[in-house]
């Protein structure tokens, strides 16, 4: 999808290259990673320690039962008061991360962007992620452990 095409529901996709762009251009912006502490812990995290920045860990769903996070939008509300801020959700492929840019476009943040293929992208003929898109694959810098 071309950049800034507004989606139903929300901003519209952004890709994962596209997003360190904004966040190095935009000092607001904030990159939401809404995968689960296991994820973040044993898969790894994005590192934006080169544009001054962490990201904010809210997982949408909780593990190990993966059940809805109901704090997920309070949460985010409490810790992002200006509607008009950026923000780009991350997930493992882009699926909980869109339904997290909907949920808080509906709360009438204006500016929620799903990252397409997510931090470890779509998986692979063998069955692996991280190697056709997303975040790792395009070579864009994280930490694991």
């Amino acid at each position: 999808m071309p950049r800034g095409v507004r989606v139903e529901g929300f901003a519209g996709n952004v890709e994962p290259r596209d997003v360190w762009e904004a966040l190095g251009a935009d000092p607001a912006a904030l990159l939401v990673d809404v995968r689960t502490n296991a994820e973040w812990a044993y898969v790894g995290q994005p590192d934006l320690g080169t544009v001054g920045k962490k990201p904010v860990l809210l997982a949408w769903q909780l593990f190990p039962d993966m059940t809805l996070n109901a704090g997920f939008t309070a949460a985010l509300a409490a810790a992002v008061p200006d509607k008009a801020t950026a923000l780009y959700f991350l997930c493992r492929s882009g699926v909980r991360s869109l339904a997290a840019a909907k949920a808080m476009t509906a709360l009438g943040y204006a500016r929620c962007h799903n990252i397409t293929g997510g931090f470890e992208g779509d998986p692979d003929t063998e069955r692996h992620r991280g190697r056709i898109n997303g975040w790792k694959a395009q070579g864009l810098p994280w930490t694991q452990g």
